[in-house]
């Protein structure tokens, strides 16, 4: 199937960026159907994938087997609403220890956290498994856990959580984990060089985060770079910084879904500025910068979904500063919530339904 560009219909607020329609089409393979609300991906060192779905498995896909069934001995998670089984991602070294890492949405008593365990994959089952962290307070609810996670280029796991709704006033509290982003190392410990190491949540990068939901580390500089949801507009794309409060709510460009002020400001002394914010909001989930050799005009571009206008977008990066955008797979109206890139240079995307998909996307 062959899907063309669209032209937004949305803004994306950044300084100097204009929409433009490109030529290049676009071939999307269903690689896999009917997976139940899948949520992240990786791949793994032999070209297998695993793939997270929300309502508590995890499943390989091999392009010659196909998609497993769900692997045994998977931690019990809260599956409500935006809860569940989420973010996942291989140890660098998964070639000799067969470990992986993901979070999800952990039962406990008076509520729920967003928690990562690490698990090596031996045949048609987990072992191992063991909780490395657990986002402090736990809240009875079920919205806003974050819950993509990463290495960076130094091994420490990146982990993104969310201000769980109705608590976003604590996104400016060090003290917990409620709207933050956490770097800690694969057995859980605190890097000694966190900024907020003598508080009660040493393991807090950075703060005043609302949803984050999108997470990557740019293939050249290394950077950390993350992504979160905004309210009714003020959607975020973030270069994360350690020790750095990316303002909410005290700053935002977005307002309350009931059309009430949630803050005047969007902008304040010692409060980062995003590098691409969009109004109305675009829902997004997943984003990747492009390195391979499929889509040579993209390369060092961001490629994000859109689950809200269910669309694959494009920002032109130059310089870390974004440029023009464009939308790709509209037609198709399927959610898009998570993006990466292959080790074969094409682009692989989940569709959020209870019918979800796999799907490979190379160039025309």
């Amino acid at each position: 199937m062959t899907t063309s560009w669209t032209k937004s219909l949305c803004l994306a607020a950044v300084l100097g960026t204009a929409f433009s329609a490109q030529a290049t089409e676009l071939n999307v393979e269903e690689l896999t159907t009917g997976l139940s609300h899948p949520w992240g991906m990786a791949f793994l060192p032999d070209g297998k994938m695993v793939i997270t779905e929300r309502a508590g498995n995890i499943r390989i896909f091999d392009k010659t087997a196909g998609l497993s069934a769900p692997l045994k001995n998977v931690p019990e998670v809260a599956a409500v609403n935006q809860g569940g089984l989420l973010g996942i991602t291989a140890d660098p070294d998964f070639a000799n220890n067969q470990t992986i890492y993901f979070c999800y949405s952990k039962p406990g008593e008076g509520g729920s956290s967003s928690s990562v365990s690490k698990a090596k994959i031996a045949g048609d089952s987990l072992t191992d498994v063991e909780t490395i962290f657990s986002a402090s307070p736990l809240v009875d609810n079920g919205f806003h856990f974050g819950c993509r996670v990463a290495f960076d280029n130094e091994g420490h796991l990146f982990i993104t959580l969310g201000d769980r709704y109705k608590y976003m006033k604590e996104a400016q509290n060090t003290d917990n984990h409620l709207g933050t982003v956490v770097r800690i190392w694969p057995d859980g410990s605190v890097p000694e060089d966190n900024p907020f190491t003598k508080g009660d949540a040493p393991q807090v990068y950075s703060y005043g985060h609302r949803n984050v939901q999108g997470l990557t580390v740019h293939p050249q500089t290394g950077e950390v770079w993350a992504m979160e949801h905004g309210p009714k507009g003020g959607d975020e794309v973030n270069l994360l910084g350690k020790g750095n409060n990316y303002g909410w709510p005290l700053i935002t460009y977005g307002i309350d879904y009931s059309g009430d002020i949630i803050s005047d400001k969007t902008e304040m002394e010692g409060m980062e500025q995003p590098v691409v914010y969009w109004d109305p909001s675009i829902a997004p989930s997943g984003m990747v910068f492009y390195s391979g050799d499929k889509f040579p005009e993209w390369k060092g571009d961001l490629l994000v979904g859109s689950l809200k206008f269910t669309h694959l977008r494009h920002i032109d990066m130059e310089g870390g500063k974004p440029g023009e955008q464009t939308e790709y797979l509209r037609d198709r109206n399927e959610r898009i919530r998570d993006v990466i890139e292959g080790p074969d240079g094409y682009l692989y995307l989940l569709t959020d339904t209870p019918e979800g998909k796999l799907l490979k996307v190379s160039p025309e």
